[in-house]
């Protein structure tokens, strides 16, 4: 169903594989998956639905450690609010790049987390859309990230109460 590009695992034996690497010849098997081609495939079968609607926070990350540590807080995040879409940059860049892809994400806010901001365990958070609902919103302030999830309720209250 997934025409040309259409295979979602293979695999065979590989009894010479080990040899052919240098080392003494061992049968073996092995097979591998596409993740994105299991995913087009369980789309196409009308077995998962996806959604392609703009996500509520991008998470910016400076560095290894604000990467790990923005890595953690997503999970934790989903955790105890299902309801909300993040996309966690991973794919490298300045922090220019990234938040200009975030501005592109259509995402409400942004999650921002750098060297200094590892250091004395806050995160910044900068609205990226002006909101019709003026309600007490800041552009950017940075916080605890003990507070993080209150404020992300609070800054996305009517986003987060609108989902299906």
């Amino acid at each position: 169903r997934l025409g040309a590009q259409g295979t979602v695992g293979g695999g065979g034996r590989y009894d010479g594989l080990v040899a052919q690497l240098g080392g003494k010849p061992t049968p073996g098997v092995g097979f591998a998956m596409g993740m994105e081609r299991l995913i087009l495939l369980l789309v196409e079968l009308d077995l998962v639905k996806v959604d392609s609607s703009r996500a509520d926070v991008y998470v910016v990350a400076a560095g290894d450690d604000a990467q790990r540590t923005a890595f953690s807080a997503v999970e934790s995040l989903r955790d105890t609010i299902p309801t909300l879409r993040l996309v966690l940059h991973t794919g490298g860049g300045s922090f220019k790049s990234q938040m200009k892809k975030a501005d592109k994400s259509g995402a409400a806010v942004a999650l921002i987390w750098g060297e200094d901001e590892v250091a004395a365990g806050t995160v910044t958070i900068k609205t990226l859309r002006e909101n019709t609902d003026k309600t007490e919103r800041v552009a950017q302030q940075t916080l605890p990230i003990s507070e993080l999830e209150a404020a992300l309720v609070k800054a996305l209250s009517s986003d987060l109460s609108n989902e299906d």
